[in-house]
Order: C-alpha cells, then structure tokens, then sequence
C-alpha cells in the first residue's frame, strides 16, 4: 500500500466525518470558548457518555465563564462530584479566576496564554483554539496517539519524550487548512469509534490504505504499552459518625493529595489512629463501631482499601462543632458538597439501613 498525503489522510477523515461523526455532542450547540474549554477538561480520561450530563448539569448551574469564577469551590466541587481526578475541577475554578483577574472575564485567544492557565496543556490549549476559533493547531489526547501509532507504525510507549515529539510533529504535519473545528472532533471520534484500542473496525477505516500497523499486521500490538508494574495497595479506617439527628459528621480533606479539598469521612491510618480521633473528637464508646463492608477504590498511583466502621447517636464533644473543616450534614445535603464517589455511595446505601 503507498501512503496518502498528509492532506489527502485529513480529507479522507473529514468525508467520514461528515457521515459518521458526532455532531449533536452538548458542547458543540452553542459552541462558545467556555463550554468548549469545560467538555475538553471534563474529557479528559473520561468518555464522552459519562461526561454528557455532567456537561449539562455543570453549564445549567454555571453558564458562563464568570459565573464559574464566583462560584465557591465547594459548589464546583459538587458539580463535580462523581467524575473524578477532582485536581482538574480545581484547575478549572483557578484558571476562571485567573482569566477574570488578568483575560477580562474571558478565555484568551493565545497559545501561550492558554497554557499559562491552570489545567490546560498542549492539546488542550490546541483543542480550544481550533474548535472555537478555527485556528491551525494540533492536538494529541490518547485517541490521536493512538491512531499515529498505528498509521505511522510508531514503536516506543506513546508517553516517552522522544516518541511524544515525533507524534507531536505527525500531529502537525496532518493538519488541513480549513475546517480545523471538524478535523479536531474527527480526529476524537474516529479514535473513539472505529480506531479503538481493543478490537478496531479496520475494515471500515476511512484512512486504512497506508496504516503501517494494517499492512505488518500489528494492530493489536500498537501502540506500545506502557512499561507495566504493580501497584502498591494501602488500606485505610473511615469513621461514619452519626449523630441523634441522623447527621453525618464530614471533614474537609487537605488542599493537596487525594481528594483535596473534597469533604469526606474522617480517615486514619490504623485502629490507633482511629481510637485517638474518635477520643479527641466524640463522647462514646469506640469499640462498639460497627464493622461495614470493605471497598475497594483505585487510585492512577496505587489502590485503596477503604475500610468503613459506623457508629450510631454520637455525640460530639464540647469543642467540636461546624467549623472550617468539620461539618455535621444531613442527607439533603449532600449534593451541596464535593464528596469523593465511593464515600458517597457509602453514605447513601448506609443512610437506608
């Protein structure tokens, strides 16, 4: 097979498109900066499906970009809430509040100054710039690694410097010189629907004349895997203390780590731990906890066993009351505040028993 031309490739993708893209996607009607900016945060590692309603839920609550920008973090945190890596709704709230303070309430229409935004790197600030404005820039989420991979035949784990370079310049060298806003959506949805990681449909590829990977027969071993190894598991206690109003005592989590800023169960370490918590924080009998079922959560770095104890009609002591980082929260609460997914199922499915 002889290779098309790199305009030839990106035209072949646009008449699939036009066929078989998606085009009723939330973000596209209207497509402005900012809801293009937040279905491409929203997106990342994350699949269109799940990111619909949140998408729309989000932009219902927060319409625009100063609206994000006034909203406390807290709010924006229970938007959230349930689409995890909770760093880039963060990111997100930091960088609407840089763009008020120093781009007049707006997304800038600059590289540059994109990325200088909280959360947005290279494909991204690219996936803005064409999307919203038709401008030539490339991108390079894990749908277009994917598919250069295969194309070009490109050995090497697609996160490695040097194989990241070059597919940042096969990238660029594929560009058409119009329709940049639909060659950026081809380019996710072909990955997405056909290019798929397990399983493509090569036989309807719009662009299989001149696949390296077809033509060897090497689809299933493009591209390269990510050098493997073990992750590490930790487990930890969480408290799930109930008082005589059936509230729920949270406590807000630190500003950096796992769940930062997120209000969840107090959490220890070990037994001890969670004795001298409870001791400092509870009139009560520790002892009478009562075990609940463990839940496993996996984290991109190393998995968690969450270990849950429950402990009905408690009292708190004299000191301890709302503040800063403890809160009492009934059921109907909830949905007011960042809480990470599985503490939230816990809390829901615990609230009926």
């Amino acid at each position: 097979m002889t290779a098309p031309a790199a305009p030839d490739y990106a035209a072949r993708l646009l008449t699939w498109f036009d066929a078989n893209g998606r085009h009723g996607l939330p973000w596209q009607h209207p497509r402005t900066p900012y809801r293009v900016w937040l279905s491409e945060i929203m997106l990342q590692q994350t699949q269109v499906s799940v990111v619909a309603p949140y998408f729309e839920r989000f932009v219902a609550a927060l319409p625009d970009l100063p609206a994000l920008a006034r909203a406390p973090l807290d709010r924006v945190l229970a938007l959230w809430s349930g689409l995890g890596y909770y760093a880039r709704a963060r990111n997100l709230h930091a960088a609407a509040r840089a763009c008020v303070e120093v781009h007049g309430g707006a997304l800038p229409r600059d590289f540059d100054a994109l990325l200088a935004l909280p959360g947005i790197g290279r494909s991204t600030a690219g996936a803005i710039l064409a999307q919203t404005w038709g401008e030539r820039f490339p991108i390079l989420d894990g749908n277009v690694r994917r598919v250069l991979c295969r194309w070009h035949g490109i050995d090497g784990w697609p996160g490695a410097p040097g194989v990241e370079k070059r597919l940042w310049q096969l990238a660029e060298g594929h560009l058409p010189q119009a329709r940049l806003a639909d060659y950026t959506q081809a380019q996710m949805d072909f990955g997405a629907t056909l290019c798929t990681r397990r399983a493509p449909a090569c036989l309807l590829c719009p662009v299989r004349e001149g696949c390296a990977a077809l033509r060897d027969g090497r689809v299933d071993e493009l591209p390269t895997p990510k050098p493997g190894r073990a992750l590490p598991e930790r487990e930890a206690i969480v408290l799930q203390l109930q008082d005589a109003q059936g509230r729920i005592l949270l406590q807000r989590r630190p500003p950096a780590g796992i769940w930062a800023s997120l209000w969840s169960l107090p959490e220890a370490a070990d037994d001890d731990a969670a004795r001298d918590w409870f001791e400092r924080h509870l009139d009560g009998d520790f002892a009478r906890g009562e075990p609940l079922e463990p839940i496993a959560h996996a984290f991109t770095h190393y998995r968690l066993r969450i270990l849950p104890r429950r402990w009905p009609a408690v009292a708190p002591r004299a000191a301890v009351r709302d503040n800063d980082d403890l809160r009492w929260v009934a059921r109907h609460e909830y949905g007011a505040l960042g809480i990470p997914a599985p503490i939230r199922r816990l809390l829901l499915t615990g609230s009926d028993r």
